[in-house]
């Protein structure tokens, strides 16, 4: 319009000027030649140029500001994006093109700041998250949303970059129909990681098995996790804004709670045991963390405090300590705890210049009675052996149990050896008297005791202790019941019984035992009734061994159980060789151990024995000792019960050695009863021997029972054993144990004849 204008006004002003003539022209204005019609309008023409000129030059100007404001707000636009890190885009939907600034910043340089919508979907969105921010942009569109809102990743200069993008249709064609969407992307990668550490966070709290609290700087609640409310009973809208004193246990005193608080404002941090209460007053132990949080000025802002209930770990460690330094059964010191104290009180001795004694004690024969009446009662006899031993001494002593019928004593402040005889003297009067092992059952046991002194014998524990129990096996060895003392040449005694158990072990498969048959006649017409069976030892290294120390370290170990076997089953092989001899009269007599009565199946494994060898049942008699049975009667008599209806004869060896009773004497299922060689030995000459065996023959005739004198040796003890009834003997008189067919020959050449006496004998 304004070029028009000036169109017009540059041609009026033409035509104006046009009209005149030169020499008014030239003349100028008033000069009388002009006509007045042309100066109007040439003045007409230059003041209406002049006005347009000055409209063009205002609108230039005012453009030019304009496009000066624009600059300043892109600029100011700019620094804004570049100081927020955001993006501005607009999606121009007719044209499928997408402008964006600020691009650069937020995904690093190279970013385009044009693209098609095309290349957005394609080559800048991740492909995970294209569907639902499609899905997004379409309910934004079609007016399901007023406003366009999504979180999704962006392709960034080297990884994926995640966004928040939001924006709206700004505008629409006349039919409604959207052509701009415009709005900004913000990078919200480091937010989103830190409400994902977050929300990791409240879930792993939430887990925690521990109590886990926020309290602020007044010391009250602010939240706390699920176990919280699980250990101390409190809901969370139960604490919350209530001071933490609310658990505070009335096990820890006022000024406790103070100090903790104290230490916690000073330090920032706390962790200890603490017993707390629960809602229903019932109080526990926590192991407590307190530590304090500061903000992002570095200022304190809270505490946390995490709490776990240890009190059945507490108590599963006191049990456990108290399993590892004490018997369960007898609570008494173990042996852990009994080390410990041995070490302190020797420490304590010299120091104060006294001596300590160690005294070992073992029960006498306690597998007997534990194998005869059950273990129940023989744990019931330990314990009660236990109160025994603690009331026959002091209370600093130290009493241990070291396992199974074993004790040990710690005496402190010992002066001389004398007070510590007096002390196993006590010991074993004690014991005189019976343990009750329940309402039906009283037993007598005895104790073995050992002793050894610090310093005299040993400066350690474990050398006192070895030194003890070696002691203790002496008085085993004199005839238990008695105490020993420890000398330098038990310990020769101790390794030379060590050396006979390690080769006892070995023996049976290296084939070094034989069995020593020795014969047995009868009295009346000196006929040969039958032969014991008698193990033999002979080691390459240590030669010939006795029976009297082998067999109760057999038994001891348990090797009993094995070698038994075996003897039990040679012998039955040997009577078989004489009955295929002809033999056929003669029978067998095998001993057997305790072990074998009570803890073996005596008499399935005789039965297997007696059905491979062929032979009769009635051919073999078992001897056992007389203490023996009388220990165990109970089971003994049940024992053999089952023996003697497979038809096997039972006798009891070695009688008048022990105490005997003589009601189970007389339920036991015997038919023999065997004087022991010691009575025998002094016949003719101790009157005490010659009445206790007469009386013995006497009594087992009264009970129906055969007699048979073991150990004779003169004509003149055989002579004695007749007049007095006697039935049969044993002994060198007639022949000492020897091999299977030596007894073989012996007994096919035997002929009696008659003595002066009228004694029939070998002629």
């Amino acid at each position: 319009m304004a070029p028009s204008l000036t169109a017009r006004a540059r041609g009026l002003f033409a035509l104006a000027w046009a009209g005149t003539s030169v020499p008014a022209r030239a003349a100028g204005i008033g000069d009388g030649r002009m006509p007045y019609g042309q100066i109007i309008l040439l003045l007409s023409a230059i003041a209406l140029m002049w006005l347009f000129w000055r409209l063009v030059t205002k609108r230039r100007e005012r453009e030019a500001m304009l496009q000066e404001q624009i600059r300043e707000r892109e600029s100011r636009l700019n620094l804004a994006l570049w100081g927020s890190g955001d993006e501005f885009w607009d999606w121009n939907i007719r044209d499928n093109t997408i402008y964006r600034l600020g691009a650069n910043q937020l995904f690093g340089e190279g970013s385009l700041e044009t693209m098609s919508t095309d290349e957005w979907r394609n080559n800048s969105i991740h492909p995970d998250d294209l569907p639902r921010v499609q899905k997004l942009l379409q309910e934004h569109i079609v007016g399901k949303s007023d406003l366009f809102d999504s979180e999704h990743r962006i392709r960034g200069a080297d990884d994926w970059v995640w966004v928040r993008s939001r924006g709206k249709i700004v505008e629409r064609d006349v039919a409604g129909s959207p052509l701009r969407l415009a709005g900004t992307a913000r990078d919200i990668t480091v937010a989103r990681r830190a409400e994902r550490e977050r929300l990791v966070a409240l879930e792993v709290l939430r887990s925690m098995s521990e109590a886990v609290a926020v309290i602020d700087l007044d010391f009250r609640f602010i939240s706390v996790n699920p176990s919280f409310s699980r250990i101390t009973g409190y809901s969370a809208e139960e604490v919350v804004g209530h001071d933490s004193s609310l658990l505070d246990s009335t096990q820890h005193s006022l000024d406790f709670y103070r100090r903790v608080r104290d230490i916690l404002e000073r330090t920032g941090h706390w962790a200890g045991e603490m017993w707390q209460r629960r809602k229903d007053d019932e109080e526990f132990l926590g192991w407590i963390e307190m530590s304090e949080v500061r903000d992002s000025l570095g200022v304190r802002s809270h505490f946390v405090g995490v709490v776990n209930d240890i009190t059945d770990r507490k108590r599963a460690e006191q049990e456990l300590r108290y399993l590892a330094n004490y018997d369960t059964l007898t609570g008494l010191p173990n042996r852990t705890l009994l080390s410990e104290r041995l070490g302190r009180a020797i420490v304590r001795a010299r120091r104060q210049e006294t001596r300590v004694a160690v005294l070992f004690l073992d029960l006498d024969r306690f597998k007997d009675i534990n194998d005869s009446l059950g273990h129940a009662a023989g744990d019931r006899l330990l314990k009660a052996a236990a109160t025994r031993l603690q009331a026959s001494l002091g209370a600093s002593d130290t009493v241990a149990r070291l396992g199974g019928d074993e004790f040990t004593i710690v005496l402190e402040d010992v002066h001389n050896l004398e007070a510590v005889e007096n002390t196993a003297r006590e010991i074993l009067l004690a014991f005189s008297r019976p343990l009750e092992v329940d309402e039906r059952h009283d037993v007598n046991i005895t104790p073995s005791l050992g002793i050894s002194l610090y310093p005299d014998h040993a400066l350690v524990p474990t050398d006192l202790l070895k030194f003890a129990d070696t002691a203790m096996y002496q008085a085993k060895a004199e005839g238990r019941n008695t105490y020993q003392i420890y000398n330098e040449t038990m310990d020769a005694e101790a390794r030379h019984r060590a050396a006979i158990i390690t080769h006892l072990r070995r023996a049976l498969g290296r084939g070094e035992f034989r069995m020593a048959y020795q014969p047995r006649m009868s009295l009346a017409d000196g006929s040969i009734t039958g032969v014991e069976a008698l193990l033999r030892w002979t080691n390459a290294e240590m030669g010939e061994i006795n029976p009297s120390v082998f067999i109760p370290l057999a038994e001891e170990s348990g090797l009993i159980l094995t070698i038994g076997e075996w003897v039990l089953g040679e012998a039955c092989r040997q009577l078989k060789a004489w009955r295929q001899h002809g033999l056929l009269d003669i029978s067998i007599g095998v001993n057997v151990s305790v072990l074998q009565l009570l803890r073996g199946d005596l008499a399935a494994y005789l039965q297997r024995v007696l059905e491979a060898t062929d032979l009769p049942a009635d051919r073999i008699e078992l001897e056992l000792t007389e203490s023996m049975v009388m220990q165990n009667a109970e089971q003994a008599t049940a024992v053999l019960n089952d023996l003697r209806d497979m038809g096997v004869s039972l006798a009891i060896d070695d009688f008048g050695t022990g105490y005997s009773s003589l009601v189970y004497l007389k339920r036991l299922p015997i038919d023999t009863l065997k004087i022991d060689k010691e009575f025998i030995d002094d016949l003719t000459r101790d009157p005490d021997d010659e009445a206790i065996t007469s009386t013995i023959i006497t009594m087992g005739h009264s009970l129906g029972l055969n007699v048979i004198a073991e150990g004779v040796e003169t004509e003149a003890q055989l002579n004695f054993l007749r007049e007095h009834g006697c039935d049969e003997i044993q002994g060198h008189w007639l022949s000492p144990p020897i091999a299977g067919d030596q007894c073989q020959a012996f007994m096919q050449d035997w002929r009696p004849r008659l003595l002066e006496s009228g004694l029939p004998v070998a002629s």
